[in-house]
C-alpha cells in the first residue's frame, strides 16, 4: 500500500479511505514525509485523534494548524496569531468574544431565518432544472449566514466565499500564490468593514468585535482582520462541503435515501450526524508536541508535528460498528467531524441548522435530483468536498418566501 497523505492527488475523489484503513490496522501513528519540510506524524485511529485534540498541554496549536510552518514565524501576520493557532488561556479569552453568538439557544433562534434563506436559495435555481450545486446551492447558505452575522450585504458574503476556495487550493500539498492573494483581498474588504462599523456601529458581530476587549484592551485592526478571516473561511467549510459530498453519498446509497425520505423531519437529525461522520469535510488539523511523548507505540519528540486525520478517525471500526457502512439511523454517533476539546468548532450548532434547512429544501423540492456530470473535487489536502458539482432535477415553480 502506497501511503501519501501529503499529496492533494490522494484526495482527488474524496478521502483516501484505503490508505486510512491500512494505516489504522498497521501503522496508526505513521511518519509521513513532507517535501521541503521535516515530515510529520499522521494519526488515524479515533482514540488517538480524540486524545491529541483534547490534550492542549502536550499538543499545541502554535505556530499553525496547517501542516507547513509559516515561512517566517516571527513576521507571519506581523507576529499576530489567528484564534485557531492559539492555546488556552489566550485561546479561551479570544473565544469568549464570539462564543455567545454561537450557543445552542442563540443558534436555534436563527432557525426561521435560515429556513427562509434556504427557500430563497432553491428558488433561484428551481425553475431551470439544472445548476452547479456547490456554488449555486450548497455554498450560498453559509455565505449568507455569516454575512448577516457580520452585518454585511448578502452579495458580499457570496463574493468572499469565492475567495475561500482559492485559500484552500493547494499545489503539491503547499498553499498557492492565488491563496495568498485571496487572503489579502479578504483583508482589504475587512479594512473597509472596520471603517464602516466604527463610523456606523450596529447590532452585529463585526461591531461587537470592534468594541470587545481582551485583558482590558480592545482588538486592534490586525486582530479584527484575523477574526474576520477565520469567520468567513471556517464559517462556510463544513456546511458547503457536507451538503455537496453528502448529497453524492445519498445518491450512491438510494436505500438509505429512501429510508430518510419516509420521515424526513423525524430522521434528519441522525442522518445529518451520519453524513458528518461519513464525509468529514475538514481533513486534518495539525498540532505540535510540547514535550517528548509516546503515542500509538511511537516516540514523538518535542517540536514534532502531529496531524489528526478526522476522516480516518470517523471510520474506525474500534469506535463505530460497521464503520464503512453509511447508516443514517446510527445512534449514538460520537463522530469528531467538528473536532473536540478546546478547539471544537464554535459554529457547529449553526452549521447543523444550516444543513438541516438546506437538506429539507433540496430533498423535498428538487425532485429527481441526480448528477449531470462527474463532480470535480477541490484540489486540497485540508478540505474535502466537490469544487464543481453539476446536477439536474425536475423544474418546479418558485415559492413565495415568507
Amino acid at each position: 500500500m502506497k501511503i501519501d497523505l501529503w499529496n492533494p492527488e490522494s484526495f482527488a475523489a474524496g478521502h483516501p479511505h484505503a490508505q486510512y484503513d491500512w494505516l489504522r490496522a498497521n501503522d496508526p501513528v505513521h511518519f509521513q514525509e513532507e517535501p521541503n519540510g521535516p515530515g510529520y506524524w499522521a494519526i488515524t485511529r479515533y482514540q488517538d485523534v480524540y486524545d491529541v485534540d483534547r490534550s492542549f498541554q502536550s499538543f499545541s496549536s502554535e505556530p499553525t494548524i496547517m501542516i507547513q510552518d509559516p515561512l517566517n514565524q516571527e513576521t507571519s501576520f506581523g507576529g499576530y496569531k489567528m484564534m485557531l493557532m492559539m492555546d488556552p488561556p489566550q485561546h479561551t479569552a479570544f473565544r469568549k468574544l464570539i462564543r455567545q453568538e454561537f450557543t445552542v439557544p442563540v443558534s436555534a433562534d436563527r432557525t426561521p431565518r435560515m429556513q427562509q434563506l434556504a427557500r430563497q436559495i432553491v428558488d433561484e435555481v428551481i425553475e431551470r432544472g439544472e445548476c452547479d450545486f456547490v456554488s449555486q446551492v450548497a455554498g450560498e447558505m453559509p455565505s449568507y449566514v455569516i454575512a448577516e452575522l457580520m452585518g454585511m450585504p448578502l452579495d458580499d458574503g457570496r463574493e468572499l466565499y469565492k475567495l475561500t476556495e482559492a485559500i484552500h487550493t493547494t499545489a503539491g500539498g503547499s498553499p498557492t500564490q492565488e491563496g495568498a492573494v485571496a487572503v489579502f483581498k479578504m483583508f482589504d474588504y475587512g479594512r473597509k468593514l472596520i471603517d464602516e462599523k466604527r463610523a456606523r456601529p450596529k447590532n452585529d458581530l463585526a461591531t461587537k468585535l470592534l468594541q470587545a476587549e481582551v485583558d482590558g484592551k480592545k482588538l486592534d485592526d490586525v486582530e479584527f482582520l484575523l477574526f474576520f478571516l477565520l469567520l468567513i473561511d471556517a464559517g462556510g467549510d463544513t456546511t458547503r462541503n457536507l451538503l455537496s459530498s453528502g448529497m453524492i453519498a445519498m445518491l450512491e446509497s438510494r436505500d438509505q435515501l429512501n429510508w430518510l425520505m419516509q420521515d424526513l423531519h423525524g430522521r434528519l437529525p441522525s442522518a445529518r450526524e451520519e453524513l458528518l461522520r461519513w464525509c468529514s469535510p475538514v481533513i486534518y488539523m495539525r498540532r505540535r508536541a510540547t514535550r517528548d511523548i509516546e503515542l500509538g507505540g511511537k516516540k514523538l519528540r518535542e517540536g514534532d508535528k502531529a496531524v489528526m486525520y478526522f476522516g480516518a478517525a470517523n471510520r474506525d471500526e474500534a469506535k463505530f460498528e460497521h464503520a464503512d457502512t453509511l447508516d443514517p439511523s446510527r445512534r449514538p454517533n460520537e463522530h469528531i467531524a467538528f473536532g473536540t476539546g478546546p478547539h471544537g468548532c464554535l459554529g457547529q450548532h449553526i452549521a447543523r441548522i444550516e444543513i438541516d434547512a438546506m437538506l429539507v429544501e433540496v430533498l423535498t423540492r428538487m425532485k429527481n435530483f441526480e448528477l449531470a456530470g462527474a463532480p470535480k473535487w477541490l484540489p486540497s489536502n485540508f478540505i474535502s468536498g466537490p469544487q464543481v458539482m453539476p446536477v439536474k432535477f425536475t423544474p418546479a415553480r418558485r415559492m413565495a418566501v415568507a
